[in-house]
């Protein structure tokens, strides 16, 4: 693999039908990767050629894209990212999900997709092995994933693998999903990237193939996933037994659970009733693995009883749990699993979805909004009524749901009245699940995070909560509310994170201790390349740094890099993270200095040539001036 190495994409114009093999040379991949690396690679000049004009117009382009290690036996190697302009945010988005179904993509000879174009009329496109083949998805069309997924997979036979949207995708509700894996429902869900499909009436991608990605030692990368599969696996025993839903009284405990649309500081009696180690005793069918992970995180749960009885699939995250039960004000654990069951089906966003809904009850609260507006509905805290009737209402874009439908930023600004103070979101993307508030080095991650609002960009919180990064010197428990050194950690986290995604790696793998070192192993049996632990977090960084220029491009600076004025000016009334609250300016000044970006939040020349850039380096606003020493 490393002597002549290249990848396959497969160009895909939904207009005509017609596609076309491209071929990337290994270099592309030493400095970008793969997955969203190697896609910001790609659509850097064709998102600059879009930025005028509609993420869903039709000649936009979306990158499909598995990670380097995809497909391999590597530990917990499944994710592809879905990459392009948010229709949502309007900058770049990458959305990220595991499963079966990116193993699939690569079993097809090809790495990833470039998709252009619109249908003329509902299609999905086949893969069977490199064979291309666009169908007609007519009657598809309006139907919800479980049942698509179910349709094309006995269409298609043992070993197809479906990714596609639901009628939320379909009617452009800007913060729809693609779902990929039926029932078992991993999501690329963050920035609406399912409304892009919808746009083109894209309804699903089906993958067939029996192609094995090359490897340089395949020997020794059997055999070292044999020896690490029980030691990961016991160093992470929560997940493995009760998933991400297991934390949920850890993070209250930490101070760090939004409450009632972000307002207030403590909910004990409520996370007791809504984690997983209450609800998984009553509801687990079974564990479910991604592909070639040993953690097997996933629940796969049905509800016995109740309104809701017969609901079967997979089980909510932690996300869903906080956001359509603490942030709602609901400590109904079936309400929740009701409304991630709706989500899945009709391809929502969990976390965008329920942002929404907790932002609906408190404008109704303060009169913003009334029954007039929601067809009747009325807007109640933890009422689950008015959690599920919100969605039902967004995804069919009916009365009140049309304007929800566009996310929190639009909706608060078509409402008026001062209702930016009620949302949540940073850049146009809604808040996940964790309060800057609580750890302050969270602040200028969200802040400076490409995607927007995005935890999965750093996760500096576990570091504050004391999790070991000891490749990165980090040993000890970390002052949670400390100022001192919060930009140098969001940073150093954000490199190493912006690893992952690229190389198809679970993040979950971090909070199992895998750095730098053990990656630059498996990449080293996998590729032949030998890349060093330093190397491969310059690639890291080299990912932020593309990414940030991307967006610059699009028109962000220093004025887009805020918290939302409930997290920047409003401390919890109680609870461990009181009174707390994060000093960003100081943090984004540091965190610049570092970059190596000026003071307005624009990488220089000097830093982009630093980094391997040097020839983006055009794609920099006139007159913007040296960064500060």
């Amino acid at each position: 693999m490393a002597d002549g190495f290249h990848g396959r994409l497969l160009r895909v114009d939904l207009g005509t039908g017609t596609s076309e093999e491209l071929v990337v040379p290994a270099e592309w991949y030493r400095r970008f990767l793969g997955g969203s690396g190697l896609a910001a690679r790609l659509l850097f000049d064709e998102l600059e050629r879009g930025r005028g004009r509609d993420p869903c117009a039709a000649e936009s382009t979306i990158c499909v894209v598995a990670g380097l290690l995809t497909g391999l036996p590597v530990a917990a190697a499944c994710k592809l990212s879905v990459c392009g302009r948010s229709p949502l945010t309007g900058i770049w988005n990458e959305a990220t999900a595991g499963g079966h179904f990116p193993a699939g993509l690569r079993a097809t000879g090809f790495d990833g997709l470039l998709l252009t174009g619109e249908a003329p009329s509902p299609a999905y496109l086949l893969l069977d092995g490199r064979r291309a083949e666009l169908c007609d998805a007519g009657d598809l069309w309006g139907l919800d994933t479980f049942a698509v997924e179910e349709q094309l997979a006995e269409r298609h036979g043992p070993g197809a693998r479906v990714a596609c949207i639901g009628p939320a995708g379909e009617r452009q509700v800007r913060f729809a999903a693609l779902m990929l894996d039926g029932r078992s429902a991993r999501a690329a869900g963050r920035g609406g990237m399912g409304a892009v499909f919808g746009a083109k009436r894209l309804k699903a991608i089906v993958v067939r193939g029996k192609e094995r990605p090359a490897v340089h030692d395949p020997a020794g990368l059997r055999a070292l996933l044999g020896e690490q599969a029980e030691p990961l696996r016991a160093l992470v025993p929560s997940l493995h037994d009760f998933g991400t839903g297991g934390g949920v009284e850890a993070v209250e405990f930490w101070g760090d659970l939004p409450i009632r649309n972000w307002q207030l500081g403590s909910w004990k009696e409520g996370a007791k009733k809504t984690c997983a180690q209450h609800y998984l005793p009553l509801t687990l069918e079974r564990h479910h693995a991604c592909h070639a992970c040993p953690l097997r995180c996933s629940k796969l749960v049905r509800l016995q009883e109740g309104p809701y009885a017969g609901l079967h699939g997979h089980g909510p995250e932690y996300e869903t749990i906080a956001g359509f039960g603490s942030n709602c004000e609901n400590d109904d654990f079936s309400v929740i699993m009701a409304a991630n069951d709706y989500c899945n089906r009709m391809g929502l966003d969990t976390i965008s979805a329920s942002a929404l809904v907790a932002f609906a009850m408190e404008a109704g609260e303060r009169g913003l909004l009334t029954p007039a507006d929601t067809a009747g509905l009325p807007l109640a805290w933890g009422d689950p009524a008015t959690i599920l009737g919100l969605l039902e209402l967004t995804a069919e874009r009916r009365a009140i749901g049309d304007l929800l439908a566009e996310g929190v930023r639009r909706a608060a600004a078509r409402l008026g009245n001062n209702a930016e103070e009620l949302a949540v979101h940073t850049k146009g993307m809604e808040y996940p699940l964790h309060d800057p508030r609580a750890f302050t080095s969270m602040a200028v991650h969200y802040a400076t995070a490409n995607r927007g609002a995005c935890h999965l960009d750093g996760l500096t919180y576990f570091v504050g909560r004391g999790v070991p990064v000891p490749d990165l010197g980090y040993t000890e428990p970390q002052e949670p509310a400390d100022e001192a050194g919060k930009a140098l950690r969001a940073g150093e986290m954000q490199n190493y994170l912006n690893l992952f995604n690229p190389l198809g790696l679970c993040k979950f793998l971090f909070l199992a201790r895998v750095g730098p070192r053990l990656i630059s192993r498996w990449l080293q049996l996998a590729t032949g390349w030998e890349t060093s632990p330093e190397e491969l977090l310059q690639a890291g960084e080299r990912q932020v740094q593309l990414k940030r220029l991307i967006n610059v491009r699009l028109g962000i600076s220093r004025k887009d890099d805020t918290l939302p004025p409930r997290l920047l000016s409003h401390a919890r009334p109680d609870g461990r993270s009181a009174g707390q609250l994060p000093h960003l300016g100081a943090q984004l000044n540091e965190y610049y200095r570092l970059r190596g970006w000026t003071p307005e939040g624009i990488p220089t020349p000097a830093t982009l040539e630093r980094h391997g850039l040097a020839e983006l380096a055009d794609g920099l606003p006139v007159g913007w001036g040296r960064a500060a020493p």
